[in-house]
């Protein structure tokens, strides 16, 4: 695999890390503690990440909710 297979697989792995974790914070409240970080850029950051995950996760449910293919029990 080259670089960019790589690149783009580091990638899928972090938006599905990211997506989970909206998830876990959706249905238990739980997330991750950021402020330990020390650091306001790399907080900065992982703020961002976790909002993409945020919406990630938004707009599956949006998507999953409009399909025929899934129902709510």
């Amino acid at each position: 695999m080259g670089v960019i297979g790589k690149v783009v697989h580091f990638g899928a792995d972090l938006a599905l890390l990211s997506g989970f974790l909206a998830g876990v914070h959706r249905s238990t409240g739980l997330t991750p503690n950021i402020e330990k970080i020390g650091n306001k850029d790399a907080e900065g950051l992982v703020k961002r990440y976790l909002d993409a995950g945020e919406w990630a996760f938004d707009s599956s449910v949006a998507y999953f909710g409009a399909s025929d293919w899934f129902k709510r029990n």
